[in-house]
């Protein structure tokens, strides 16, 4: 660890050599670099640093002379070699026992706090005002943990640790999803993201006076939208998102007293938004839009009342990728009384990225999101932009249930996942090809996880709607995942059904699961299909993918798979998003006759 000031490195410390804990988390939902107010300490997560093994220095005597010593502990050793130890599931595979740690700079010396509960695992943590005890998040990991990529409804609170007494209590609701603490620059109170337990994701935003101890609720769960507020659709607050008079907080400026949301990118022709820093009321923030990739710009936020029309100084100029438009559909549902959903007669949206009007009619490729509970927002995009620019356009469909778009929407897709989420990707597949110039007679599908999932369905729907189809880490045997997934409850969940720990499948709920799996329909299927598989994935077992790959292959289907040894869910990582790419798009270039 590196601590630089204006006159260069003032400090270098290997923390490691010090012998007090394993590998430092620098990403992930625990990872965190907190100062001290003092600037003297700094407060970070580590993994846990267990007892090193001793090698046995003598040969182990046979049990049954009764010689004790050395026989005895190499069996013990033995054990404890190959005992299982729990992590948190898929992109988490080597967080498994996280520590808080304090390095004090003037003194040279790092301390493994102590007092967090041995059931608990830390992460989030900043100092308190006076830089006496800590402020961190506690991720409850029992009787078993579950998967936390992506799921930000498990039980998780905001805790309060003294560091002369140990003592430690828990800030936040007892029974609820809290994350993200933030202090105010005055250190009078505490923000933080509170959600409901398990289910569907649903977040508000908390506040606690830091003397007082007392909580409000500054926004609520949002169930309808309007057009000024939708609701908070994120994991985590900024690391710094108090105004200097700590009342206002965010990009969309929250006033934590009166509880009103103001929108400071109101007007921007830009699509997607991130604020990264807000200190002495400067802004910084990143824009970007499926033609533009990420710039910085930065404003002064005015006095309470004035934001707006706000200024914003691009830092640097980033151009238009050429080759690449966009626009955003609203796909009105038919009023029928056929819908699966009370929301399925509500308008939901899709992004349409499309290459120069000079080309067309274009081969149009379908994207409906994983999750399901995730949203294509209007951000930069490496890959839709490159398939434009290969002459494709690229249809990504936010079907209800989508985030961002109320919790009334969010909850119409629990126990209609395979009905409502298929319809409305398909849905929108029709309005587009009426209204937009697109080649109805060249379309494919390109998705992954539950995305894969709908993608299998539309395929097996209508057999010869569509030419080709690319799928990462599908999911297409529901039964399958009750056993093998670090995310067993959301088989349950899918079905509208309450989850325990305890809780062992039945039947007639397997049965259940089994008739909404695409592997129960795929012998329609008839489109020629490209597989890509992580051997790693912890959330979709690639077995799905081999599964699907040998039904396709006997039924004599043109397959191909993709199997990434090193590769998890996401495949992430820039040599193996490359080559999944570049295939993907070679299997739709051929296969569609571009």
């Amino acid at each position: 660890l590196q601590v630089w000031d204006n006159s260069g490195r003032s400090h270098s410390v290997d923390l490691m050599a010090l012998g007090k804990h394993r590998e430092v988390y620098t990403e992930g939902p625990f990872a965190c670099l907190a100062w001290s107010h003092s600037e003297t300490q700094l407060l970070y997560v580590a993994k846990k640093s267990w007892p090193k093994r001793r090698s046995p220095s003598c040969h182990a005597q046979s049990p049954v002379s009764g010689a004790a010593g050395c026989g005895a502990d190499r069996a013990v050793l033995q054990g404890e070699q190959f005992m299982y130890r729990e992590d948190w599931g898929e992109a988490l595979s080597t967080r498994s026992v996280p520590v808080l740690c304090a390095l004090d700079l003037e003194g040279s010396s790092l301390l493994v706090l102590e007092g967090v509960p041995e059931h608990l695992s830390p992460g989030q943590a900043l100092w308190s005002p006076d830089d006496h005890s800590v402020v961190f998040v506690g991720w409850w990991h029992e009787p078993f943990r579950l998967g936390l990529s992506d799921c930000s409804n498990r039980r998780l609170g905001v805790f309060h640790l003294d560091l002369a007494s140990g003592h430690c209590e828990l800030l936040s609701a007892e029974h609820s999803a809290a994350c993200s603490p933030q202090l105010s620059p005055d250190g009078w109170r505490l923000l933080y993201l509170e959600g409901g337990l398990g289910g569907f994701h649903r977040q508000c935003l908390c506040m606690l006076t830091w003397q007082t101890r007392q909580t409000v609720t500054v926004l609520d769960v949002v169930r309808e939208p309007t057009e000024a507020f939708a609701g908070l659709y994120r994991e985590t607050l900024p690391p710094r998102c108090w105004a200097a008079e700590t009342r206002r907080a965010d990009l969309l400026l929250v006033d934590t007293e009166a509880a009103t949301v103001t929108n400071l990118t109101a007007g921007s022709t830009e699509g997607c938004w991130e604020l990264l820093s807000l200190q002495w009321d400067l802004l910084v923030a990143t824009c970007s839009a499926p033609h533009r990739p990420p710039s910085l710009v930065v404003a002064v936020l005015p006095p309470a009342g004035q934001e707006l029309p706000l200024r914003w100084v691009p830092v640097e100029d980033v151009p238009t990728v050429p080759g690449v438009t966009w626009k955003t559909l609203t796909v009105q549902p038919p009023c029928s009384g056929k819908s699966p959903a009370m929301h399925g007669t509500q308008a939901f949206e899709a992004l349409l990225l499309s290459p120069p009007d000079g080309t067309a009619p274009h081969p149009l490729v379908v994207c409906p999101h994983d999750g399901p509970h995730a949203v294509f927002d209007a951000r930069w995009r490496p890959s839709m932009a490159a398939l434009c620019q290969l002459g494709f356009a690229v249809l990504l469909v936010n079907y209800h249930g989508s985030l961002g778009f109320g919790q009334a929407s969010i909850s119409s897709l629990l126990s209609h996942m395979d009905e409502q989420d298929v319809a409305d990707t398909q849905l929108a597949v029709e309005q587009a090809l009426c209204s937009e110039t697109l080649d109805p007679h060249h379309l494919a599908l390109l998705a992954g996880s539950h995305g894969a999932f709908i993608a299998l369905h539309l395929l097996a729907h209508e057999p010869e709607r569509y030419q080709a189809c690319a799928l990462r880490s599908p999911v297409s045997n529901l039964p399958a995942l009750l056993g093998t997934s670090d995310i067993p409850n959301w088989r349950y969940t899918f079905l509208g059904l309450p989850y325990t720990f305890v809780r062992v499948p039945h039947a007639e709920e397997v049965a259940t699961m089994l008739l909404c799996s695409p592997i129960a329909q795929v012998a329609r299927v008839r489109t020629p299909m490209l597989l890509c598989g992580g051997a790693w994935d912890q959330r979709v077992s690639p077995t799905q993918a081999l599964e699907l790959y040998r039904v396709l292959q006997a039924g004599g289907v043109p397959v191909r798979l993709l199997w990434y040894p090193e590769g998890g869910h996401m495949l992430a990582g820039v040599e193996m998003e490359a080559n999944v790419f570049g295939n993907c798009a070679c299997w739709l270039l051929w296969h569609l006759g571009q």
